[in-house]
């Protein structure tokens, strides 16, 4: 039987003023169209003179016994330690009468040089709560969508599996509002489970710098799983996020496996519940 806490109920039309404050008007939207929304670039000085950046993408995690929620942001934990100094810019979006417009924000990912964020030790993941500025609006994605090994379970998700990807490769971008550019590949390694132990998938997938820290996620209308096909029916969820490319030793500098390394959504649930309760 499908289960419901799986089923992403979309909601738009969101003000985020504190980072817990929401109000919100529900209806169902396109999961692509959600994420596309939710996905930003990060960027801040590397050596002197340069410029480093990934990718970032938030989520919602609810607050117990509320409707309210604090924005979470996710990437890569090398992204941000990438980043020198305390601050960094993220590139935001809002929607105007003519369209959406960049919003160049800076946040601070230290505090007296001290990391704002927080992880795992041993996984190449980074977390942190983030307050918006009240003319920015997102849509709510819960941290209950972070894929676990119930979920990949439940859903039958195997190598093979098409999945997509946003990102900024070499910090290109879909266009001058700055949203990423979505891309695809298939889970290419196995085993899956039990993530806890395996971490990472590969994932096929051409990678390049910039898409690190972008969220690799499912969206699967129809979908076969427990044995049947379930008609009408549309399965998403976060399975991973980008962490870095796949390389051997090649016989030419020119040649390049397209693989990326993916770090299961398990590890994010993980580092999510690592921050203070909201």
């Amino acid at each position: 039987m499908f289960n419901r806490k799986y089923f992403f109920i979309a909601i738009l039309s969101i003000t985020v003023s504190s980072g817990a404050a929401i109000r919100a008007e529900a209806q169902e939207t396109e999961f692509n169209t959600l994420l596309f929304q939710t996905t930003f670039k990060i960027e801040g000085p590397a050596e002197p003179g340069a410029l480093t950046l990934g990718t970032v993408f938030l989520m919602s995690r609810p607050i117990p016994d509320s409707t309210k929620f604090r924005t979470v942001l996710i990437t890569a934990r090398h992204v941000l330690e990438g980043i020198r100094g305390d601050t960094a810019i993220l590139n935001l979006r809002r929607r105007t009468a003519s369209g959406w417009q960049r919003v160049r924000y800076p946040i601070k990912i230290r505090d007296a040089g001290q990391p704002l964020w927080i992880g795992p030790n041993d996984v190449d993941v980074a977390v942190m709560y983030v307050t918006l500025p009240p003319s920015v609006q997102i849509p709510i994605i819960s941290t209950n969508l972070l894929a676990d090994d119930e979920m990949l379970s439940q859903f039958d998700v195997n190598p093979g599996e098409e999945l997509s990807c946003l990102g900024y490769p070499f910090g290109a971008e879909s266009n001058a509002a700055g949203f990423a550019i979505l891309r695809s590949g298939r889970i290419a390694s196995y085993p899956l489970l039990p993530t806890e132990s395996t971490q990472k998938f590969l994932f096929d997938f051409a990678i390049f710098p910039g898409n690190s820290g972008g969220p690799v996620y499912m969206s699967s209308n129809n979908r076969t799983y427990g044995g049947r096909m379930h008609t009408g029916e549309t399965v998403h969820f976060i399975v991973g996020l980008v962490t870095q490319q796949v390389s051997e030793n090649l016989t030419s500098a020119k040649e390049r496996l397209s693989l990326a390394s993916v770090i299961h959504a398990s590890l994010i649930k993980k580092a999510v519940a690592m921050l203070p309760e909201p």
